[in-house]
């Protein structure tokens, strides 16, 4: 089956749709969280392989997700989680309003914040998560 049918299943896919431009950024991490939430035997898997470089700003976001998705489901973060994606040197806010700033500082998990990563307590939340599988 072409992989292009169907939903990124690792951390990697969703680097190498963004980086090749088969898909944007923001769809393809969706359409892998989707996947990640309601297959729990594949979750280990889906973060294990590291993501080929996009560029600061994602490759961060990847690494926060990766480490992110493991603390929240009891696993051990993979290990190039902790040095991929460390290149920010200014903070970024999602949402880009000045206003949002004091709330994703406050609200934003640590794996987000330690790169310089503010976003929203539920960035990575999506509609239809299995009820036990719901990310805190």
């Amino acid at each position: 089956m072409n992989t292009l049918f169907r939903r990124p299943r690792s951390i990697r896919e969703v680097s190498v749709r963004s980086k090749d431009e088969t898909q944007e950024f923001d769809a393809a991490l969706r359409e892998f969280l989707d996947t990640f939430y309601a297959n729990p035997e594949l979750r280990q898997e889906a973060l294990r392989e590291r993501p080929i470089r996009i560029d600061d700003l994602h490759d961060a976001y990847l690494a926060a997700t990766a480490e992110h998705l493991a603390r929240c489901h009891d696993m051990v973060p993979p290990e190039w989680s902790e040095q991929y994606g460390r290149k920010l040197k200014r903070p970024y806010f999602a949402g880009g309003l000045e206003s949002l700033k004091a709330r994703l500082t406050v609200e934003s998990p640590a794996a987000f914040r330690r790169r310089l990563l503010f976003v929203s307590k539920n960035a990575l939340s999506r509609p239809r998560i299995p009820h036990d599988a719901a990310a805190p």
